[in-house]
C-alpha cells in the first residue's frame, strides 16, 4: 500500500499545507483565466481538454475539468491503491472553483491583448507557481498525472516520459480542434516554463557548485578550501586508468564566487589539475539547509 502522509487536523503543518493548496489553486486558476484560456492554448492535462471543449461547446472550464478529475481519481485509487489523499481532492476541487469563479467576475478577455507569446510565458509562470505550491504541500494536481501513473504501472516506462507523452497527446488534440499550428507551439512554451517554475518552487534558486578536483597539490587545495574559504569537503580515494597510480580526489561544494576564487588558486599552484564542476540542484546537510528543515517545509 502506498504511503500517505497525514497531518493532524488544525496542527501547524495541516494549516500550512492546506493554505499552500488553496493559494496554489488560486494562482494556477488565475494563470489559466487571464493568460491561457483566452488564446485557446492547450497546455496538456485535464484543463487542456477542458479548454478545447470550452471553445467548441461553450462549457465551463473548471466544471468540465472537475468532471474529468473525479472519475480519474476514483479509477486511480482502484488501479494504483490509496495514494491520492484528501489534499489532492481539495487541490483539484479548489482549482475548478477558482477557475469558474474568476472567469465569472473577471470575464474571458486576456490580461494582455493581442500578445499570445507574452501570455504563454506568464501563463506558464502562474501555472508553475501554483502547481509548485500544491506539490510543496505533498499533494498532486490529479488529472493527467493519474493517467500517466496508471499507464506506467503496466508499461514500466519512466513517469517523466509518460507525462510528456500524455500532455503531448492533449496538445495534438488542440491542434486538431483549432486547426492552427500556433496553438501547439504556444502550448509547448507553457509546458516548458511550467516545469521550470515548478522545479524552482520546489528546489529554490540554488547557486552552489559541486567540484571534483584531482591534483598533485591536493593538500594545498584542501587548506585553501578549509582555512581560506571556510568550507568543508571530502577526500575520495581514486586510481588513475593509465598508470594505476593512486590519486586523492577532492569533493567539495562552494558558491559561484568561491568557485571562481578556488579555480584561480588551483590554476596558480597546479595548471595541470583536473577540475569537474557540476550545478547543484539542492544541497542538504551541515553548512547548508538541514534535512530536517527540508522535510518540515
Amino acid at each position: 500500500m502506498a504511503f500517505l502522509q497525514k497531518d493532524k487536523i488544525f496542527s501547524k503543518s495541516w494549516i500550512k499545507n492546506y493554505s499552500l493548496i488553496i493559494i496554489g489553486a488560486f494562482i494556477m486558476a488565475s494563470g489559466f483565466v487571464m493568460f491561457i484560456t483566452p488564446y485557446k492554448i492547450v497546455p496538456g492535462g485535464v484543463y487542456g481538454i477542458s479548454i478545447v471543449l470550452h471553445w467548441m461547446l461553450g462549457t465551463p472550464v473548471g466544471l468540465v475539468a472537475l468532471l474529468f478529475d473525479i472519475p480519474l481519481t476514483i479509477i486511480g485509487i482502484k488501479v494504483l491503491g490509496p495514494r491520492f489523499g484528501i489534499k489532492t481532492v481539495v487541490g483539484f476541487i479548489s482549482t475548478a472553483i477558482f477557475m469558474d469563479g474568476i472567469t465569472y467576475f473577471y470575464g474571458d478577455q486576456p490580461l494582455v491583448e493581442g500578445d499570445p507569446l507574452l501570455s504563454s510565458i506568464f501563463g506558464g509562470v502562474f501555472i508553475g507557481l501554483g502547481l509548485g505550491l500544491i506539490f510543496k504541500a505533498k499533494a498532486t494536481s490529479g488529472g493527467s498525472d493519474i493517467v500517466a501513473m496508471m499507464i506506467g504501472k503496466y508499461t514500466k516506462l519512466p513517469m517523466g516520459q509518460l507525462m510528456i507523452l500524455v500532455d503531448s497527446a492533449i496538445v495534438l488534440v488542440g491542434l486538431l480542434a483549432f486547426q492552427d499550428w500556433k496553438i501547439p507551439l504556444y502550448s509547448l512554451i507553457v509546458i516548458f516554463i511550467t516545469g521550470k517554475v515548478v522545479d524552482l518552487v520546489l528546489e529554490g534558486a540554488n547557486y552552489e557548485k559541486v567540484l571534483f578536483i584531482i591534483s598533485e597539490k591536493s593538500e594545498e587545495i584542501r587548506n585553501k578550501i578549509v582555512i581560506d574559504l571556510n568550507r568543508g569537503g571530502t577526500f575520495l580515494k581514486g586510481e588513475g586508468m593509465w598508470g594505476h597510480n593512486e590519486k586523492s580526489i577532492i569533493f567539495t561544494v562552494v558558491n559561484r564566487r568561491e568557485m571562481s576564487m578556488l579555480q584561480e588558486y588551483i590554476h596558480h599552484i597546479d595548471p595541470k589539475a583536473f577540475v569537474t564542476v557540476l550545478n547543484a540542484t539542492e544541497i542538504l546537510g551541515n553548512g547548508f539547509k538541514s534535512l530536517k528543515d527540508k522535510i518540515a517545509e
